[in-house]
Order: C-alpha cells, then sequence, then structure tokens
C-alpha cells in the first residue's frame, strides 16, 4: 500500500547540491554528451522556431533522458537516473533548458 505522502515528499538522495542545476552544466559542458546530444537537439529546435513551428518537448524530454543517464554513469552516482531523479527534477530540468536556451536562440547563437 502506498500512501499519498510518499509522493509529496521530496526524494532523499543523499547529495548535498542542486542535482538539476548540476545535470544541467553536465549537459553543456560534457564535450562528448554537447556534441553527439545537446547541440543537435538545441539546432534543430532553432530550426522548428525559425521556420514558425512549436517546440516538441518530447525531443528535449529524450536529450534530458540520455543526459541523466549519461550523468549518474559518469560520476557513478547510483544504478540509473531512477535512484536519483523523481518526474519533477526531469520536468524542471526540461523548463531550465527551455527557457535559457530560448533566450540563445533569439540571439541567433543555434
Amino acid at each position: 500500500m502506498v500512501k499519498i505522502v510518499e509522493f509529496s515528499q521530496p526524494q532523499d538522495t543523499g547529495l548535498d547540491f542542486d542535482v538539476i542545476d548540476d545535470t544541467v552544466v553536465f549537459m553543456r559542458n560534457d564535450p562528448q554528451f554537447y556534441r553527439k546530444k545537446y547541440f543537435p537537439t538545441m539546432a534543430s529546435m532553432a530550426d522548428k522556431i525559425r521556420g514558425g513551428n512549436e517546440i516538441d518537448r518530447s525531443v528535449i524530454g529524450s536529450m534530458v533522458d540520455s543526459g541523466m543517464t549519461s550523468y549518474c554513469k559518469k560520476f557513478n552516482l547510483a544504478k540509473g537516473p531512477a535512484d536519483i531523479f523523481t518526474v519533477e527534477d526531469r520536468n524542471a530540468i526540461i523548463e531550465k533548458i527551455c527557457s535559457e536556451e530560448m533566450e540563445q536562440i533569439n540571439n541567433g547563437d543555434y
């Protein structure tokens, strides 16, 4: 039996830093991840915006899923992302990337 309280309380990961910010920084600064996943996703997003289309957040979500997995593997944090990240964490990462990168896209950086 699961209590509703268990869903509303934050997951204690035992980490003494903001895992959301740290993951976003990792995705932007890890050369392999940035080159293979992050930049192509942002460039595709920029092309869609310039073409007058809406952003497909599922594409960004897929990139974030890969980023969370790479982050856990690189720093040997847990067996996998599910041990560290909640659904809310994933959504917060997506929102952070969208809001910060939208400014860069509007400036023509991608």
